[in-house]
């Protein structure tokens, strides 16, 4: 598949965004959260911007970007317009709870509920936004329960350290236990990558040239010309190739920025050098953007749609 960067933005943003705002409300229902106005003034409007950002980069690469309301009225049928439902759904209480924490500093007493009501919806919002591509069973490399499990650890997974990065900027004693969050799922995101990249590896061929095609009982079918003499949308749009060579480099990148680099950063300013903390936590932010950016664009650039059986694979 054609990686798209708005929609690389959308799927890592967004889900950093809710990923912040489900560990602002659970941590502050534990006590791990200051009720501060500036730093929830600052934690929250990372979360928000990261996710409305997110959602308007997602209609860029829409061919009318000014119809993307309409998608919403399809809810009983299609997870983008569940999504859609879902992402406005959870600025109600989100928004509700951030003023709380900002202009009431209460942020774990009477407005707990709204805050953990959030939570649950920006994990929702992300389960939808996995379904969009874990339905499809015309991409098998998708059509896996991976998929929906590596967005929302990896939504839980960055909003961590994002909130870890803000603690540290505040000097606040919090940021031990984000610290500590954040390093227990950096393991977890890269065991679930891990997992996720040998079910696609190892996975059998669930269509084949000769299936699509029904000629598989008279014997190997191979293409006699492409069914176009140029390129047309489906080329663009689902042919995307990458060479195997270049997907293994790929992999290790996005694996050592995107996990390993902010691990060993998180446990260098933790147990090393506490007097460093922030320039390693912009260190290791950057690494982690970098790292998950790279895995993101892997997981559009591997994905092969059947389609693309008729221009030249032999199998998907």
């Amino acid at each position: 598949m054609h990686p798209a960067k708005s929609v690389i933005f959308f799927t890592t943003g967004s889900g950093a965004g809710y990923g912040m705002l489900v560990w602002l409300a659970i941590l502050a229902l534990m006590g791990y959260q200051p009720a501060d106005s500036a730093y929830g003034l600052v934690a929250f409007g990372l979360a928000f911007g990261l996710v409305a950002g997110g959602l308007v980069s997602s209609t860029f690469h829409l061919g009318h970007p000014e119809r993307a309301w309409r998608a919403m009225s399809q809810w009983r049928s299609s997870w983008l317009s569940r999504e859609g439902v879902a992402a406005i759904a959870t600025f109600v209480p989100t928004g509700l709870y951030a003023l709380s924490w900002i202009f009431l500093n209460e942020n774990h007493t009477f407005s707990a509920p709204v805050g953990l009501l959030g939570a649950f919806l920006s994990l929702a919002t992300v389960y939808c936004t996995s379904m969009i591509y874990g339905s499809l069973k015309t991409i098998p490399a998708w059509h896996t329960g991976w998929t929906q499990v590596s967005y929302l650890v990896f939504a839980l997974m960055t909003g961590a350290v994002l909130l870890w990065f803000v603690c540290v900027i505040f000097a606040l004693p919090e940021a031990i236990t984000l610290a500590r969050l954040s390093l227990f799922l950096l393991v977890l995101g890269l065991i679930v990558k891990v997992m996720y990249w040998r079910s696609i590896d190892e996975a059998p061929a669930t269509s084949t040239i000769e299936s699509a095609t029904g000629l598989g009982k008279l014997g190997k079918v191979s293409l006699v010309e492409a069914p176009h003499s140029e390129d047309n949308y489906l080329l663009k749009e689902m042919g995307f190739r990458i060479a195997r060579k270049h997907a293994n480099k790929l992999r290790v990148i996005a694996l050592l920025l995107g996990f390993v680099v902010p691990f060993a950063l998180i446990v260098l300013a933790l147990y090393g050098l506490p007097q460093l903390q922030t320039p390693i936590a912009i260190l290791a932010v950057v690494a982690g953007i970098c790292g998950i950016v790279t895995e993101r664009w892997l997981f559009f650039a591997e994905a092969k749609h059947v389609v693309t059986l008729y221009y030249g694979e032999s199998r998907v």
